[in-house]
């Protein structure tokens, strides 16, 4: 029993986690797919529920850039160097979750040629477009399935444990066999008459 209170409370932290990772009322909009080296980038931070003029601090990896007083900000010319983890803070609501921003280089018209792993390795190799959000939902998923797979599994082997093997059943209340053997009989006043002889 200890065993399955510890996995739901693993399972309920997980579940949390995966909640309080999504973000509160902030929003950084930003581009999805890589930018190419020496274009002009507008990150923008607005609320879900107030107009989206207001004052923002900008961040790249942890790190204040810059504070905008129209929650827009734009990088000229963006180089390697730009490449990283954006958030933005709006004070009194609070901060934006984190968007990876790649850039890609402008001279670059085919993809780099494709290592190949050594026998018994797998290369797990994820579009640039999967950005860290992405990754931290389906690592949040990939958690609470694994588990979930482990209460089972807990449960399958308790059950299993605890289970009689056939023929060797324990006597409980409810198992005791009685066995009673009702009997008929049967009295009757059949006497024989004395034969009269005349």
């Amino acid at each position: 029993m200890k065993e399955t209170s510890v996995l739901c409370l693993l399972f309920l932290i997980s579940l949390l986690s995966c909640t309080t990772n999504q973000g509160g009322s902030v929003i950084l909009q930003s581009p999805v797919l890589p930018v190419m080296e020496g274009d002009d980038v507008t990150l923008l931070c607005k609320t879900k529920t107030t107009p989206s003029n207001l004052p923002a601090a900008f961040y790249k990896d942890g790190s204040l850039i810059r504070k905008q007083p129209t929650g827009h900000m734009t990088i000229q010319h963006v180089s390697r160097s730009d490449e990283g983890l954006y958030k933005c803070d709006i004070s009194g609501h609070g901060e934006s979750p984190s968007s990876w921003i790649t850039v890609t280089d402008k001279h670059t018209t085919t993809p780099p040629p494709a290592s190949t792993p050594p026998p018994g390795f797998i290369s797990i190799t994820l579009p640039p477009s999967l950005s860290p959000p992405v990754l931290s939902v389906l690592s949040c998923v990939g958690s609470v399935y694994v588990l979930v797979l482990l209460v089972l599994l807990v449960l399958l082997v308790r059950g299993c444990v605890h289970r009689k093997p056939e023929g060797q059943e324990e006597a409980g209340e409810d198992d005791i066999i009685t066995h009673v053997m009702y009997i008929t009989i049967k009295i009757s006043n059949n006497q024989k008459q004395p034969i009269r002889r005349t």
